[in-house]
Order: structure tokens, then C-alpha cells, then sequence
């Protein structure tokens, strides 16, 4: 059974046992395993011995979304096709528009199931859906260790604040999911509209007329069965030294599960239950970017109505951000220069080379990206504007919450005053010296540039 702190009523309409069917669509939590939305879906649809449908809805038009994202989530969702079928449950995918397809569904729907997510657009699609339906729709929250409502019904200030919240509940939460066998075979049911086919990735992207980037390159396999096998890796490889060297952009002990994560081909339990046991110094603060970091940054997005705004970030930032407006830039460059890596700082060039090429970027080097977005541009707005933008579109993970918390961070978000200074004001410096003084940055700078060779197609 799924913990009820886990499911919230979109409706308060009936179930309908009379119709046909249960649907669970499908869209944040896009796996198999540990997904509390699918097990709940199931355990309705055995209790009314219903077929189960899981439905995807695709739109082409998603803010600020690639090829190459929706490359890496399709080829993921082949996976979880396959893995359905062997459940006995078809995975209805449909082009013609998130809401339009459960439309055409919705008169056969006894129960409407849906995973949780935190943005504002997921949100206004999980309340229209909950409209246009005449049966009860309810929303499992399967993304996140702790739900969002049972730590607390603000927004928090800071990890510090949210810790002392999060952490007594962590091992309650942290329940492992088996998924059932469904009791009704629903792979006889016919689909209303006309299912695009996962078989052929590339045709299907070629309908979509998605945004085409320089390089459609992503560096990791995508799909759950390669979520688990990147896990395990992190664990034998990484996991020893993480405390002390995640932070080095010249190493690999970040954990690079965050594209997983984001388009939920992973569950942030099964990675807690992978690591939480191993008698290591460095589990505790991995965990802490897992759940604490992690999950204050739904917080974050799900409380603050201007998460993605300039108006979003605290008072004091803005105020002190905005005391400083008139203060001379002693360099500047365009949104086009950016985005190109065409700036004198060759660390800075470097980590935007990485995210236009690879769809990632070291997370220290983010913050120094950030930092330098905001020093090289006419206003804190505008700097706010482009690097969220250049975030969503270029991540792997772009448009996640960890992205929009990121980005924020470097303004000032979930941070404190520091020393005044030009420019920044109170917001936390940084600089091309203290890279050189904490890492080798020319070890960083050869190992972007042969990571980036290594794409390059004969």
C-alpha cells in the first residue's frame, strides 16, 4: 500500500466503476521500478478488476526543450514499453498534445492516476486534466524521498532550515515500492487516437520538428536499466573520496545521476537503499545532496510562485543586487557571446563549452558560471534571464528543480549576506583565482576538451 501522505485529490469526483478502465498517465516518474504512481494505479486497478492503461502524453512545444532531450527521454521510454509489456500493460503515447489524448480516453476512465511534478506549466496540466475528467483524479508523489506537504507547508529558507525538518522522516518515507502483477491483461484494449510507436526514436523525433542544437550529444546512455547501471558505478568508483572531491571539476566523483533523475528514470529511493548502508564517511554528505539539497529545491519551485523569475529570489538579494545597478561593468557581453563560450576567461569558456557540447556542466563550475553571468551583464535581471535560459536549454536536466534552485543560488537563493563588494553587492563572490587556488584547472580545461573530441564523428 502506498503511504496516503503520498496522494492528493485533484477532484472530488467519483470513482466510476462502471467504466472500463484505469489510467495512470504517465509524465514525471518515467520508469518501472520503486514507482509508488504505477503501484497505486495497479493496486486500484486489481481492486476493480480493471485492465490498466499508462498513458504519455508528448507536446513539441515544451519551454526551452531540445532534440536532444527528448532523444534521451524516447529512448528511455522504449524501456519502460518493453517492461509494461511484460506486465501485461500497454503504454499509450500520444502526439496530438499532453491533454488531448486523455481526452479521448477520458469516457472509458473509471480512475485517473498521475505522478507528481512541481513546475508551474506540469501543475496548470495536472489541474486541466483533473477538470475535463468526469472520474477522480489523484496524484502520487513517486519523485521525491519525503513528500513535499508532510515536511512542511512553506517555503523554506535555507537546507538548514529544511534539514532539521526532513531528516527524522527520511527513513519512514524511504519505503521500498514492489510493483504488482496486474490481475486484468490490458493488452487487448484499443487506443482511441493514434499511438505513435516508440520503434523507430528518430522518425518519431523527425514528426516532432523539435529545436535542433549544435551537438544532440548526450554522454550517458538513457533509460532505467542505464540509471542502475550508472548507480552502481558511482557506488565502486566515486562514492570513496565524494566528500572531499565532488567538488574538483577535474575529477569524476560527482554521482552524473541528475539527467535520471530529472526525467525519472530513477527513483531518489532506490539510489538511498543503493548507498545508505555502506560503511563510508563520504554516504552522509552524498545523501545530503540527494535528499535535503534535492528536495529543497522542489520546495523551492513548488511554494514560490516566481521560482523562475528575478522576483523570485529573497528580498535581500534584490535589494542589494539592485543598490549596486549603476555600478560600472568593466566587461560585458551578449546573450550570443555566451551562449557561444566567447568570454577572456578560458575556465568560464570551458565549462560553457561542456554544457553546449556534453548537456552538462561540473556543478562547482556552474556556480562560478553563474557568478560570472551576473559580473558580465548590464543588469541582475538580465543576468538572471540569460542563465537560467542557457540552464534550460543546455542541461541535460535543464527545467528541473535542481536547475532553477541552481541558478538561483548564484543570485543569492538559499545563501546569506556576505561582504559588500562592486557589482554583487552581498551576494557571494567568486573568481578565476580561487579556482587556481583549490584545483587544477588546466587538468579541467584538457579533460572538457577531450570529452568533447571524443563526440566528434570520424
Amino acid at each position: 500500500m502506498i503511504d496516503e501522505q503520498r496522494i492528493t485529490l485533484l477532484n472530488e469526483k467519483p470513482l466510476l466503476r462502471e467504466r472500463s478502465f484505469i489510467v495512470y498517465w504517465m509524465q514525471a516518474s518515467q520508469r518501472v521500478r520503486q514507482n509508488e504512481a504505477l503501484s497505486y494505479a495497479i493496486e486500484n486497478a486489481n481492486a476493480l478488476r480493471k485492465p490498466l492503461i499508462v498513458y504519455f502524453g508528448l507536446v513539441s512545444d515544451f519551454p526551452q526543450a531540445t532534440r536532444r532531450h527528448y532523444a534521451f527521454m524516447l529512448e528511455g521510454l522504449k524501456e519502460v514499453e518493453a517492461s509494461l509489456a511484460e506486465r501485461n500493460i500497454p503504454l499509450f503515447v500520444c502526439t496530438e498534445g499532453m491533454i488531448q489524448g486523455l481526452s479521448k480516453l477520458a469516457e472509458h476512465m473509471a480512475l485517473l492516476v498521475v505522478d507528481a511534478s512541481y513546475s508551474r506549466l506540469e501543475r496548470s496540466w495536472r489541474s486541466q486534466a483533473s477538470r475535463i475528467v468526469a472520474c477522480a483524479c489523484h496524484m502520487v508523489e513517486a519523485n521525491v524521498v519525503v513528500p513535499l506537504r508532510a515536511v512542511t507547508d512553506k517555503e523554506e529558507y535555507s537546507a538548514a532550515t529544511l534539514r532539521r525538518k526532513i531528516e527524522p522522516m527520511i527513513s519512514y518515507f524511504a519505503q521500498k515500492v514492489e510493483i504488482p502483477q496486474v490481475q486484468v491483461s490490458s493488452l487487448e484494449v484499443d487506443c482511441p487516437f493514434s499511438c505513435a510507436s516508440l520503434h523507430d526514436v528518430k522518425a518519431l523525433l523527425d514528426s516532432l520538428h523539435l529545436k535542433k542544437l549544435q551537438s544532440n550529444y548526450y554522454r550517458q546512455k538513457p533509460g532505467e536499466k542505464a540509471a542502475l547501471e550508472r548507480l552502481a558505478s558511482f557506488i565502486e568508483h566515486s562514492l570513496d573520496g565524494y566528500s572531499d572531491k565532488r567538488n574538483d571539476p577535474a575529477l569524476d566523483h560527482a554521482s552524473e545521476l541528475s539527467a535520471y533523475l530529472h526525467f525519472g528514470q530513477i527513483s531518489s529511493i532506490t539510489i538511498y537503499h543503493a548507498v545508505k548502508d555502506i560503511d563510508l564517511e563520504d554516504v552522509p554528505a552524498f545523501l545530503e545532496q540527494l535528499i535535503v539539497r534535492r528536495e529543497l529545491a522542489c520546495n523551492y519551485v513548488f511554494f514560490n510562485p516566481y521560482y523562475d523569475r528575478y522576483e523570485g529570489l529573497p528580498s535581500w538579494a534584490r535589494a542589494s543586487l539592485d543598490a549596486h545597478a549603476q555600478d560600472p561593468r568593466p566587461v560585458t557581453y551578449t546573450y550570443d557571446q555566451l551562449e557561444a563560450g566567447e568570454t577572456h576567461d578560458r575556465y568560464w569558456n570551458a565549462a560553457q563549452h561542456q554544457l553546449v557540447r556534453l548537456g552538462t556542466m561540473h556543478n562547482y563550475m556552474r556556480m562560478y558560471w553563474g557568478k560570472k553571468i551576473l559580473q558580465w551583464s548590464n543588469s541582475a535581471p538580465i543576468a538572471f534571464e540569460t542563465a537560467l535560459s542557457l540552464n534550460n536549454t543546455y542541461q541535460m536536466d535543464g527545467r528541473d528543480p535542481n536547475g532553477y534552485a541552481g541558478v538561483a543560488w548564484c543570485f543569492g537563493k538559499h545563501d546569506r549576506p556576505w561582504v559588500e563588494r562592486p557589482i554583487f553587492g552581498s551576494i557571494r563572490y567568486m573568481n578565476d583565482k580561487g579556482l587556481e587556488r583549490k584545483f587544477n584547472m588546466q587538468r579541467y580545461i584538457k579533460k572538457v576538451e577531450k570529452e568533447i573530441e571524443a563526440t566528434i564523428q570520424p
